[in-house]
């Protein structure tokens, strides 16, 4: 086995902070943080990953209000150990070309589609953290028989969590973050 290089080593004996990502220029990219460990996409993405993601920021793009930018591939710096990067975003944040990170009031959705090897984190870890960081709305993209299932939750004010507001196949409509309606097998590749 070979040593690994030396910009992979953490600078504290307690882990990585938020802001060590923007030093890291050989980290592979969608790299994030999680508890103060990195976490890097080894596996290849599933084209139907990228065409979900693709075609759900263009579709979110055409119906968002002014003020609204929508956004991927983007990290949210939840606090300073955890920075994850979520496939899509909806932010309040005006446009900045340098901007490399979100702060959790700024964000108003975050949406995760769902790999294999990100379930686990999709699912429980970062429904937690984005729901204890105040981000209002999340979307978990599933695939079913080929299609895309949209898992909904809202933040609940009262409790800080999650309450899930629905299980979407085929059209999607909500009233926030802005009213959307998405016509869910469009974002099928193929179809």
């Amino acid at each position: 086995m070979t040593a690994l290089p030396d910009w992979m080593h953490p600078p504290r004996p307690e882990g990585w902070v938020a802001d060590d990502l923007d030093r890291l220029p050989h980290a592979p990219r969608h790299t994030e943080l999680i508890d103060g460990a990195l976490v890097f996409m080894m596996s290849p993405q599933r084209w139907w990953h990228g065409e979900i993601v693709d075609d759900l920021t263009f579709a979110l793009k055409k119906q968002a209000p002014a003020g609204i930018k929508v956004g991927r591939e983007m990290t949210i710096r939840l606090d300073e150990r955890n920075r994850p990067e979520p496939d899509v975003l909806v932010t309040t944040a005006p446009f900045a070309p340098d901007r490399t990170w979100f702060a959790p009031e700024e964000v108003q959705l975050v949406v995760e589609v769902v790999s294999p090897e990100s379930a686990h984190r999709d699912r429980t870890v970062k429904l937690h953290k984005y729901a204890k960081a105040g981000i209002p709305n999340y979307w978990c993209i599933e695939e079913e028989s080929g299609a895309p299932v949209v898992h909904v939750y809202e933040l609940d004010g009262p409790t800080g969590r999650y309450a899930p507001a629905g299980i979407f196949r085929s059209v999607l409509k909500r009233p926030v973050p802005f009213d959307i309606e998405l016509d869910l097998d469009a974002l099928v590749p193929g179809k």
